[in-house]
């Protein structure tokens, strides 16, 4: 077995009939934004851009617009910006340094891929809008500024915390409760504050008043209750509750809707009572999109969520007083990443809608009134354009936009007369290939039981007539591959490694299979899907027989990648049709699903089990590629960070002793002391040119 050297990059490649155009190193070196945020005053805006590794915070305020760095990090240390916000006077921009917030667990721990001698710490920090020092406010994580902005209230220890914004005195308790505390919201007026608190199979709605005063429960009960929010004159709160955890067990294989509903308490009282309960269909479940049910307590006494009930994530309005519920984001499409306008009137939004039917597989940015079905696509188009924050003086809407070619960069756009001015471009590294890559095109095909597949293909100019070919397959699951650059870092790094995979020659499909968002409830919530049997693979083999019949690939060449739950289809890809897939790249996979598992269906700490537990079981390993060792013969390389913190880095452990001793070819690339995201930059251009090379060696004739 072949190991990969840890930052050793791949010599120049000759390829036969292809000229390299640009290298990996190029098409990364674009700064990425992200945390874009805005004030509830005035027209200024904060965002993080991420250098090549060198995360900062960059503000910019109407009319002009002109971009300033307020902080100075310059290394590529793996250390994120989160949680970022700006104080309602304007004054101040709070943010989060460190820690892995997309992990599974141990997102507020510390990182330190740069393995540095002294650890980072996940910190809360404050900077002045206007330009200063950045002041280290206290270990912590989630930060919320209190509407006066003076102080912020932030988690510790699962507990609340507050300390002053300027970092004038010490951090220290707000109060303690038991359990951990899992959202807060200070009142409009910031008297009083409401937060959610998890006990296990159950979970509470407090308001916190002050030292001298105790804590005010709303309407206990054996329920989960989360996502509090004020009303705005601060008397009343709205809130999701689910059922608490227990019962009797049931099927695992079953499908069974997931039971939620929205409730309006009296603060004064502690009573509450139920505004809206979701249908009891599948469709009716809890939404799991972007958000989750989305909910705000909008203006002229407007309660507005987010529901699939109708197949589609859409938008709700309803009184508090009760009625029925008003669809605002009627159509085939979903809205996420959905935030309230300051002035409560509009809900503003990313959505895969638009006047083109390619826009089905783009994002652009709308915004609805939250009393009646109005929608506004505001940037139709061929870009995408996402995490729209109104500013609070209502004239102007920024976002991130980008194109198939132009990378990400905050955007803003006047409302009066739809004028849009992009910002930071002249940080972009003059060596970024912008005129290089290639447009992706939209393609369907069906799978065996007739599951319409939806795909990008990126095509190479030139070469020979039969081309080798790869298939890029998401994590996740529920995401979705766009038409141009994608608004998370993760899949930006696919995009590029998509693009820089075309330039070397290969014919590269990227496909949207079942399981993820953007075409509806059945797709993202499927029949005998994940651990139910694994629907989803007959969708990568139906794009892997795909790619063979087109007449630009050579059906003897083609290969397979991808990440998380890529990385698991692409074991699954390996193991179950190596005659089909030549080579394959498995970054960070789950590889047997029955791992933390088991132990509750076979053995559960009570007398009963559910009544399909065996076949559960069963159904799980045959949807595990361990299942497919025997049958696996094609090479693959397997890369995995090991302080991943969504995949157990000792599913690839585990994988690599049995390929091994079947006698499998392989290569293997470990990453310390990173994790799932590749915090560290330099880490992410390791990863993605090693995915490279190993297919020009196995896939691409010299």
């Amino acid at each position: 077995m072949k190991r990969y050297l840890l930052f050793c990059f791949a010599a120049v490649l000759a390829l036969e009939g292809f000229a390299q155009p640009f290298t990996f190193n190029a098409v990364k070196s674009a700064p990425f934004p992200n945390e874009l945020t805005g004030g509830a005053q005035g027209s200024r805006i904060a965002w993080a851009f991420n250098e090549e590794g060198k995360r900062n915070v960059y503000v910019a305020e109407g009319p002009e617009f002109r971009p300033r760095k307020l902080t100075n990090y310059n290394l590529d240390d793996g250390q994120e910006i989160t949680s970022l916000s700006i104080s309602n006077d304007g004054k101040w921009v709070v943010f989060v340094r460190g820690g892995d917030h997309g992990s599974n667990w141990e997102d507020g721990l510390p990182v330190n891929p740069a393995f540095t001698t002294s650890p980072y710490k996940v910190q809360v920090l404050s900077v002045p809008f206007a330009g200063g020092d950045v002041k280290s406010l206290a270990e912590g994580d989630y930060p919320v500024i209190t509407p006066k902005g003076t102080e912020v209230t932030f988690v510790k220890g699962n507990q609340l915390w507050t300390v002053p914004v300027d970092g004038s005195s010490a951090a220290k308790n707000l109060f303690t409760t038991r359990g951990s505390i899992n959202d807060f919201e200070w009142s409009p007026d910031g008297s009083k504050l409401v937060f959610s608190v998890g006990r296990g199979d159950h979970s509470f709605i407090g308001v916190y008043t002050n030292a001298e005063t105790p804590i005010q429960w709303i309407a206990p009960n054996y329920n989960h209750d989360g996502s509090p929010r004020w009303s705005p004159d601060g008397s009343r709160i709205t809130f999701i509750r689910t059922p608490g955890s227990g019962g009797a067990p049931d099927s695992v294989l079953t499908r069974r809707h997931r039971p939620w509903s929205i409730w309006v308490g009296d603060v004064r009282t502690g009573k509450a009572t139920q505004l809206w309960k979701a249908p009891e269909t599948l469709r009716g479940s809890i939404p799991t999109t972007h958000g989750g049910t989305n909910l705000h307590w909008a203006a002229g006494e407007r309660i507005t969520f987010l529901s699939y009930h109708d197949g589609w994530p859409h938008l709700y309005s309803i009184s508090s007083q009760g009625g029925a519920p008003l669809l605002l984001t009627p159509g085939n499409f979903m809205a996420e990443y959905i935030k309230l306008s300051p002035d409560g009137k509009w809900l503003v939004f990313c959505a895969n809608a638009g006047p083109d039917k390619l826009d089905l597989d783009r994002r652009h940015v709308v915004r609805v009134p939250v009393d009646k079905a109005a929608m506004e696509v505001l940037t139709p188009g061929s870009g995408n354009e996402w995490t729209p924050v109104a500013t609070g003086d209502g004239t102007t809407m920024a976002y991130i936009s980008a194109t198939a070619q132009r990378p990400p960069m905050p955007t803003v756009m006047r409302l009066a007369n739809k004028q849009t001015k992009i910002l930071g471009t002249e940080l972009i590294p003059a060596a970024f290939p912008e005129k290089s890559l290639v447009t992706p095109k939209k393609v369907t095909f069906n799978a065996p039981d007739g599951v319409l597949v939806h795909a990008d293909l990126f095509e190479p100019v030139g070469g020979a007539a039969k081309k080798p070919a790869i298939i890029y397959i998401h994590g996740g699951p529920p995401r979705q591959m766009l038409l141009g650059w994608h608004y998370s870092d993760y899949y930006s790094n696919a995009y590029a490694s998509n693009q820089y995979l075309a330039s070397l020659g290969f014919v590269v499909l990227s496909v949207n299979y079942r399981l993820g968002i953007g075409y509806g409830f059945e797709f993202h919530q499927p029949a005998n899907a994940g651990t139910n049997g694994a629907s989803e693979y007959l969708d990568i083999k139906a794009a892997g027989e795909w790619l063979a019949k087109q007449p630009n690939v050579d059906a003897s060449r083609i290969g397979v990648y991808g990440g998380s739950y890529g990385g698991y289809l692409t074991a699954m890809a390996l193991g179950k049709d190596s005659k089909l897939f030549a080579a394959g790249v498995d970054i960070h996979g789950v590889h047997d699903r029955t791992i933390e598992r088991t132990r509750n269906l076979v053995a559960p700490d009570r007398y009963e089990r559910a009544p399909d537990a065996d076949k559960a079981l069963q159904v799980g390993w045959q949807s595990s590629p361990t299942a497919y060792v025997d049958t696996w013969t094609s090479p693959v390389l397997m890369i995995h960070g090991d302080d991943d913190r969504n995949v157990r880095f000792s599913q690839t452990t585990d994988l690599v002793r049995r390929l091994e001793k079947k006698g499998v070819e392989m290569e293997t690339l470990v990453i310390v002391d990173d994790t799932h995201h590749w915090m560290k930059h330099t880490n992410a251009l390791v990863v993605y040119q090693a995915t490279a090379d190993y297919f020009v060696k196995k896939l691409m004739k010299k």
